[in-house]
């Protein structure tokens, strides 16, 4: 794998190496038949004059290059997310606060990334494009995972740096996990959604994947304009909890070795790990059984095109936008007031753990040709891989999606083996613990990266 962009960015200012020769680079592999079908739309010129320009260099993303999510407007391009409807909107009048930001320190934009159709799905694939092979497998074609595909794609293979996309549910930590990189998905209320397609206005969150857990630091400082609060805090003094729940239920072979020799490992290197039962996750069925947020906040964005263009949407995800059309407005209340109520309960039983430990999906990728709609097939004969489909989307957004129903933030990184299909680990908590997720899940990847021959 190549290097992360502080590595990278030291050799810039040594003098070992070009912000144009590291661009060049980029590009090389963007065009590479491993990551090609990653990017929809890419603008390498344009990326060459940044990584140029004295100014981008002296930044702390140094003129290196960055993917964007295609949800997100960059100015003079349209903002399809991933969808044939939005193909005529009228382009971008500016960049969005968070590409704005990318540029602002420096970063230079490769392309716009692949994306599950309207970010609502976990899985990656998208009738309207070739899915991107997760880079793990040469051997059999498997997910990425989505909804962020292409910008996993883009960072596992090394053509980016950064790739910044979304989180409703588990869009930026599913990729990650599947393809061996790391994702953090911050509390939501610190990076700004202006500007990004919204999904579900309750639960979005703008973030980001990268190659360690110190560019994800650096990425998060970046997003949200803030400084992570750095501390020094011995891994012996964390108090780390295991939440025997729905979350490690049904966990494949690979997944569930990497999370307990993960666990193992952390409590070897000092780490008090604990079990708590945190039954409160698995009252979250019932919560969302009238359709959740995301339903109902979709369908009100996308009602009016729905009625124009229903048409040409992917039919899975039409058909998940559009059970919103269903709740009513007390049922939409009602949820609200619950969560609240649910968020509250699980604070209060999260007690003084420091953050909780999960494996951030149950599965190791499966092969794309189990759950993309077979090619010239009529859809009525497909009913196989649409039941597969939504099996494996809603086992990849069990864990994930606690995260956000919580209003928390968390970090998915790599726990597997040389030689293993890749497995993530998630440290989590509620909201606001953003500083000591990121601080903790530094000691983590040390002690998992001495045992996991990855180093």
């Amino acid at each position: 794998m190549r290097q992360d962009l502080i590595a990278t960015r030291e050799k810039l200012l040594s003098g070992q190496r070009s912000a144009a020769a590291e661009m060049e680079v980029s590009i090389g592999i963007a065009q590479s038949i491993e990551c090609q079908k990653a990017f929809l739309k890419t603008c390498f010129d344009e990326a060459r004059l940044e990584a140029a320009r004295p100014a981008a260099v002296s930044g702390p993303l140094a003129g290196l290059a960055v993917s964007v999510k295609d949800l997100f407007d960059i100015a003079g391009q349209t903002t399809a997310a991933g969808s044939r409807v939005l193909a005529d909107a009228p382009p971008a009048a500016q960049d969005c606060p968070a590409v704005a930001r990318l540029k602002a320190a420096g970063g230079a934009v490769l392309g716009r990334t692949h994306m599950s159709e309207f970010a609502f799905s976990g899985v990656g694939t998208n009738p309207h494009f070739p899915v991107p092979p997760n880079p793990a497998d040469p051997a059999t074609p498997r997910i990425p995972g989505g909804s962020s595909s292409g910008a996993a794609v883009s960072v596992t293979t090394g053509a980016a740096f950064i790739g910044l996309g979304s989180d409703t549910g588990g869009s930026i930590r599913i990729p990650a996990a599947l393809c061996g990189i790391v994702g953090f998905k911050n509390t939501a209320r610190l990076t700004p959604l202006e500007g990004a397609l919204p999904l579900s206005t309750t639960l979005d969150t703008v973030c980001a994947m990268t190659r360690s857990v110190r560019d994800a630091i650096l990425a998060h400082e970046i997003l949200a304009a803030r400084k992570v609060a750095r501390t020094q805090l011995p891994i012996t003094g964390l108090r780390l909890a295991v939440a025997r729940t729905s979350m490690l239920d049904g966990l494949d072979a690979t997944v569930a070795r990497a999370f307990e020799r993960s666990i193992k490992a952390l409590r070897d290197a000092g780490a008090r790990v604990v079990e708590i039962p945190l039954a409160e996750i698995r009252d979250l069925g019932s919560l969302q059984s009238s359709g959740g947020f995301t339903a109902a906040e979709s369908y009100a964005w996308h009602r009016t095109l729905l009625e124009r263009k229903g048409d040409g949407y992917d039919p899975r995800v039409r058909f998940r936008i559009e059970r919103g059309a269903t709740m009513k407005a007390h049922e939409y209340i009602e949820l609200i007031r619950a969560r609240r109520e649910w968020i509250a309960a699980v604070q209060a039983a999260l007690g003084d753990v420091d953050a909780v430990l999960s494996p951030t999906v149950p599965i190791v990728a499966p092969p794309i040709a189990r759950v993309a709609p077979a090619q010239g097939v009529d859809r009525a004969q497909d009913a196989a891989r649409d039941e597969e489909f939504f099996r494996v989307n809603a086992l990849l957004l069990r864990n994930t999606s606690v995260v956000n129903m919580l209003d928390g933030c968390a970090i998915s990184i790599p726990c597997h083996q040389a030689g293993e299909l890749p497995a993530g680990l998630m440290i989590w908590h509620g909201a606001m613990h953003d500083d000591t997720v990121l601080n903790i899940a530094v000691k983590a990847e040390e002690v998992l990266a001495a045992t996991s021959g990855n180093s």
